[in-house]
């Protein structure tokens, strides 16, 4: 009998299409916000440099790592259904969990409180004026998708075509006010103490947080024509891409605002618009941002709630989170548990008035953690089914997924090194789910889960 884990994807994709989605899994609206954590963590305009560079390095690494991984156990479910060959069914929903409640919400609410920050800029609302954008924006959104209004494939494509001439205008205009002999507000290196292993690892923390979403590029090994080296030509060059223009952005944003202004800036890219054009500039970038973040949030919502669809489907009592609409061909209350899940991460936000660096410490941890397991199972599915065909394999094996591993566990270490608030509530709604799993009966799983390991 055929199984499901058999009917692998068809190889369609050449590596400059592959480079194209790369891309555009990678770069979001992050970009526009997580600088200044980075620059308030450093203290000279080389070391900024020199993190970004890292963060793209590394980034390749774990890429290489779940190249392996999607080329020898294709599956639309990536991590999920990874770890759970490698580790059990628990573990697998426990992942599905940390998905819901703790990574794709808590980028929902994050990327909301990146639209309030710039949205904030053109209509100040006051000290809560961001939170209450974001949650406008997450309302609206949320009430489209249980209409059945979605962003369609050849938008999201023009919109993130939006973002990297966005990040494209910033060296342009950063390199015209160079040219006209305009200073930095600041200077590119601060008097301060020299930077202890801490400052690095919480600066690294929020430089991955923009390189988010290599681990879904990776899974396109499984379509990619050249079996072999195809993904990895398309990892390295879209990286490189994404890499080079977090360079270009960082540098644009020293030029005009200096380290020191860029630490403090809460909107960089509005405030180095604003300096160079004046209010028409300003504008423009913040609608580049808000879009952005906009389109960002409903493909996060789109995706989270088929993931989380998904996995209730393999759960014996899922509290309706299964069920489809095939009217409006969405699962509705998995789109409502999102949202509100996502206004609930606003709230918390609001309260620490941490906003944007609450989400990061909130999803920080957990989104490590489980990074860290993923890496492992290259190395434990190696060991469990060396008979597998594995049409590329990780360079340097077992040293790449073991240096993976490592930066893995040291990010993790680090984003709960100063154990802020963000990041206890993430450890605890992780959790919460972690209690009824253990606790199950193994019936509690649907017979089509328990097939896994026989399918891989």
């Amino acid at each position: 009998m055929t199984s499901a884990h058999s009917q692998t994807p068809a190889r369609h994709l050449g590596v400059w299409h592959a480079v194209s989605v790369c891309v555009g899994m990678v770069i979001g609206a992050g970009i526009f916000k997580t600088s200044p954590m980075v620059a308030a963590n450093l203290n000279s305009d080389f070391m900024l440099y020199i993190a970004w560079a890292l963060g793209g390095v590394l980034s390749f690494v774990g890429a290489l790592c779940f190249a392996e991984l999607a080329s020898t156990f294709p599956s639309a479910g990536g991590d999920y259904h990874f770890l759970r060959l490698a580790f059990g069914h628990r573990m697998g929903f426990l992942f599905a969990w940390s998905r819901f409640a703790v990574i794709h919400t808590g980028s929902m609410a994050l990327l909301a409180f990146v639209f309030g920050d710039y949205l904030g800029q053109l209509i100040p609302l006051g000290s809560y004026g961001s939170a209450v954008f974001a949650a406008l924006v997450i309302s609206l959104l949320t009430l489209l998708n249980l209409r059945g209004i979605r962003v369609g494939l050849t938008t999201q494509i023009g919109l993130m075509s939006l973002v990297i001439g966005g990040l494209l205008a910033l060296g342009a205009t950063s390199a015209w006010t160079v040219s006209v002999g305009i200073a930095p507000a600041s200077p590119l290196t601060v008097v301060a103490p020299a930077v202890g292993r801490e400052q690095i690892g919480v600066a690294m923390v929020f430089v991955f947080l923009a390189y988010g979403g290599w681990s879904d590029a990776a899974t396109l090994s499984a379509e990619m024509r050249d079996s072999k080296r195809g993904i990895v030509r398309a990892l390295l060059i879209g990286l490189s891409v994404v890499t080079a223009l977090y360079l270009l952005a960082n540098w644009a944003y020293l030029q005009s605002l200096g380290l020191e202004g860029l630490a403090n800036s809460s909107a960089p890219a509005a405030d180095l618009m604003r300096r160079a054009f004046g209010p028409i500039g300003e504008i423009a970038i913040v609608g580049v941002v808000a879009i952005t973040s906009i389109t960002v949030m409903n493909a996060i919502l789109i995706t989270g709630a088929r993931t989380t669809w998904a996995a209730a489907r393999d759960v014996q009592r899922a509290f309706g989170l299964a069920r489809w609409d095939l009217s409006r061909g969405i699962p509705p209350l998995a789109v409502l548990a999102i949202g509100v899940m996502a206004l609930l991460l606003v709230g918390l936000g609001t309260f620490t008035r941490g906003g944007f660096s609450t989400m990061v410490d909130y999803l920080s941890p957990v989104y490590w953690g489980f990074l860290t397991l993923s890496g492992a199972c290259v190395m434990i599915l190696r060991i469990r089914y060396p008979e597998a065909v594995r049409p590329f394999r990780v360079p340097l094996y077992p040293v790449l997924p073991l240096l993976f591993c490592a930066c893995s566990i040291y990010l993790f270490w680090s984003s709960v090194l100063y154990v802020k608030t963000g990041a206890i509530v993430g450890l605890v709604v992780l959790a919460l789910g972690a209690i009824p799993l253990l606790l199950a009966k193994p019936q509690t799983f649907k017979e089509k889960t328990a097939s896994a390991k026989s399918s891989a």
